[in-house]
């Protein structure tokens, strides 16, 4: 099953259009404010069904709601492909949406009731640090394969139609998983169930505390990470078309997308690999700290290191400097996530494990929701007529993020109780 779980994630990353979305949706002649917009679209279509979606997969069956997740995605694609206006780019946005909410948690979770029928437990942080990275590896190589189409082709548009592809046999692969991952429940498959069962799992998370934390430092953490990584897009774009790095490249073709392809795929490449190989080292970053809690403060520090790096960069208009603060941000992300869903893992009961992560996943969605529109405004207002983007309000919310979530979890750290001393 490792082996199957691993090939989920590596085909699901098979996003050839993911480098160049952004500047997809710019090429339709958006601004940051619209394009904000618009993701602020998905995340409420999301969020619409986020909980509720982790309760039905808990009760109905964990591969049923995957494959309800993926043909969504497959449709998404579709409607993107042939999108000529803005609403219809929100079409495509809330359907993709739905594949999020039915999708989030929820595979998650099948690692975890595999982990535990293995009686393996103690590896969350390891087999899924394994997992994720093969969805980096992913990633990387869809960035390769949509870089030379977009080189060869000029062609965004059609990254879209290629994607239909590996989802497809990712498809096929979750429908013929083992029954036992749908999980242990034995409760009668109804709407009904599902809102009890959800009603349960909320009150699970509000009133116990180790959740609760862990949901708001999911959601600063994963949602500030969520809209400002998008930004890293422009900068590329920017990079390209001062040909601030054309003395490196033997080719710089004439053609604008191709110039952009050229100094974007390289980068993404650099980025996926450099996340494969944190989020197996994950663990180690574990071990070496003694356990998770400490890893998660030490990644803390490390995120309000990047964004300060980002903030000198803006403000030097330095941007060989903001990409290497991406490629920070990119790898602390790959870091945080096993470990925080190790964390979450321990603090939740097996039965509600995907309506607890779809409720993780929804508070993540709400601030990207809030944020993607409120800080494309203020990006939008910062730049002007003369400068292809003005990415210091990016970094400063970042910033200002990590510094509180340090200063929180230092307090945090003081007020935990103490392991009583053993009788000698």
């Amino acid at each position: 099953m490792l082996a199957r779980f691993c090939a989920y994630g590596f085909l699901k990353n098979q996003r050839y259009f993911e480098p160049f979305f952004i500047l997809f949706l710019m090429s339709k002649g958006l601004s940051f404010f619209e394009i904000g917009l618009l993701v602020a679209v998905r995340e409420v279509s999301a969020n619409a069904l986020e909980v509720l979606s982790g309760a039905l997969a808990d009760v109905w069956g964990r591969r049923r709601a995957m494959v309800l997740s993926f043909g969504s995605y497959i449709l998404s694609f579709i409607l993107f492909y042939l999108a000529t206006s803005p609403w219809l780019l929100a079409l495509a946005m809330a359907v993709y949406g739905v594949g999020e909410a039915f999708r989030s948690g929820t595979h998650k979770t099948m690692i975890l009731t595999w982990l535990r029928m293995q009686g393996r437990e103690d590896e969350r942080t390891e087999v899924y640090g394994t997992t994720r990275s093969w969805s980096k590896i992913g990633s990387a190589l869809g960035v390769v394969l949509g870089s030379l189409w977009v080189i060869f082709t000029k062609d965004m548009s059609a990254l879209f139609l290629w994607a239909l592809i590996p989802y497809t046999l990712d498809l096929l692969n979750m429908a013929t998983y083992p029954k036992e991952l749908d999980g242990t429940s034995s409760e009668e498959a109804s709407v009904k169930r599902a809102i009890l069962h959800l009603k349960e799992a909320f009150t699970e998370a509000l009133t116990h505390r180790p959740l609760r934390g862990l949901l708001v430092e999911s959601g600063a953490f994963m949602g500030t990470f969520k809209v400002t990584s998008d930004y890293l897009q422009p900068i590329l774009q920017a990079m390209a078309l001062t040909g601030l790095l054309s003395t490196s490249l033997a080719f710089m073709p004439e053609s604008e997308q191709q110039r952009i392809a050229l100094h974007i795929g390289p980068v993404y490449v650099v980025l996926f690999l450099w996340s494969a190989y944190m989020s197996r080292r994950a663990k180690t970053l574990v071990k070496r700290l003694g356990e998770e809690e400490r890893a998660a403060r030490s990644l803390w520090v490390l995120f309000a290191l990047a964004y300060g790096v980002m903030l000198v960069g803006a403000m030097i208009s330095a941007q060989v400097v903001l990409v290497l603060a991406f490629l920070l941000l990119y790898a602390l992300e790959a870091a945080w996530r096993p470990i925080l869903l190790a964390r979450f893992d321990m603090a939740s009961e097996e039965k509600r494990g995907a309506t607890l992560l779809s409720i993780e996943s929804q508070v993540r969605s709400l601030v990207a929701m809030v944020l993607a529109p409120g800080l494309g405004w203020i990006v939008d207002m910062a730049t002007g007529p003369k400068e292809v983007l003005a990415s210091w309000p990016v970094a400063a919310w970042g910033l200002s993020i990590g510094v509180l979530a340090v200063i929180a979890s230092q307090v945090r750290s003081r007020r935990a109780p103490r392991a009583p001393e053993q009788p000698s």
